[in-house]
């Protein structure tokens, strides 16, 4: 008998993995070794529930990490068989399967991956010609609409392991010219899903597999060379506000240039700093080694924007002081925000740098002594 594990039992016999775990605690079975039911608790399990069943399913079994075949998915919820999305009729929701090994092939491990914002990207359906919104692709972008979770499946061969559930972010798309299957460029879908419930550690990065953790530069120890944004840089989406877009992103780049600029003129040499953070690579705008600062610029002094500025960079300050580099958190912002925020700035530790006149003004984290 081959070594089974719960989640291969719960598909096979129909039944939630919770229900085989409980099981085996009331038969003082231990809890198997990384997974795996040894024949005398496979043989237990099979004697309790029965044979393998038959009956429809209209829950979800699997769970962030599982292993199982393809083929196993399909006959217990149904749905297409063959290319990357399926919709089964027996639960309402969507089965994406993605494989960046195969995928990397005909260059789309160009277009999907895991974004620095926790975004996955994934390519639609049709591998010649324009993808048009029929079918997966169309089911996939109406997703949230329809109120139907995605689960999303990294396969390997026959294997799928099943990642964890997904809905679209917004935009849910964005269309970009992307290669087919001979190399020819062509209009493709990529669909941007925000994780619900998921070992996100399991996708590759965008842009490609980053390898593993040992294999890597140790990039906080060698600082890159920063060169001020420049509008020509900017990548905007196919949506209707696009020129809206270019104008604030022109903002922000114009911001972030100046105070480069600022720096210079103090002595001080802004560099690139990306940072592992799990299976990708997140950036701050700027780090600022004589000062040990790493920057997170923002547009607007808006109450929303501020919040996000404090989140992302006390998050590359945490990533940095695990790879070895303790760095202050800077907040760059165009003028200077609400009074109860710069509090909260102060009370985290943050600094805060705005536009003053020709310059900046740098604002400790705690307050001016009177």
């Amino acid at each position: 008998m081959s070594p089974s594990t719960p989640a291969q039992l719960s598909l096979e016999l129909r039944v939630p993995q919770e229900r085989i775990r409980d099981m085996l605690r009331r038969l003082n079975n231990p809890s198997p070794t990384e997974g795996q039911l040894d024949d005398a608790q496979t043989s237990q399990i099979r004697a309790h529930f029965g044979t393998a069943a038959s009956d429809p399913v209209d829950t979800w079994l699997l769970e962030p990490g599982d292993v199982v075949r393809r083929r196993a998915i399909h006959t217990v919820y149904g749905g297409q068989q063959q290319g990357g999305i399926s919709t089964p009729r027996s639960i309402p929701e969507i089965l994406i399967f993605t494989d960046p090994d195969a995928g990397a092939k005909f260059g789309y491990d160009q277009f999907e991956g895991l974004r620095e914002d926790g975004s996955y990207s994934y390519t639609g359906e049709g591998q010649y010609g324009p993808q048009v919104f029929v079918r997966g692709n169309k089911a996939l972008r109406d997703a949230a609409r329809d109120g139907k979770i995605i689960r999303l499946l990294r396969t390997n061969g026959v294997l799928a392991t099943y990642v964890g559930a997904f809905t679209t972010g917004d935009p849910a798309f964005t269309i970009e010219t992307i290669p087919d299957a001979d190399g020819r460029p062509r209009d493709g879908i990529i669909f941007n899903l925000l994780p619900l419930d998921a070992l996100v550690g399991l996708l590759p990065a965008y842009g490609g597999e980053l390898g593993p953790t040992s294999g890597l530069i140790n990039y906080a120890a060698t600082p890159r060379i920063w060169t001020p944004p420049e509008f020509s840089d900017v990548i905007a989406s196919q949506t209707e506000h696009v020129q809206d877009e270019r104008t604030v992103s022109r903002v922000e780049f114009e911001l972030q240039a100046d105070f480069g600029t600022w720096l210079n003129s103090q002595g001080a040499t802004p560099r690139r700093l990306p940072l592992r953070a799990g299976s990708t690579l997140i950036e701050p705008d700027m780090f600022v080694p004589e000062r040990d600062w790493i920057v997170e610029a923002k547009r607007s002094t808006a109450r929303g924007h501020v919040r996000m500025a404090i989140g992302q960079v006390l998050d590359y300050v945490h990533i940095a002081a695990k790879a070895g580099l303790p760095a202050a958190p800077v907040i760059l912002l165009p003028g200077t925000p609400e009074p109860d925020l710069q509090e909260l700035m102060h009370e985290l530790g943050i600094t805060l740098a705005v536009r003053a006149g020709d310059g900046f003004r740098v604002l400790g984290p705690k307050p001016s002594e009177p």
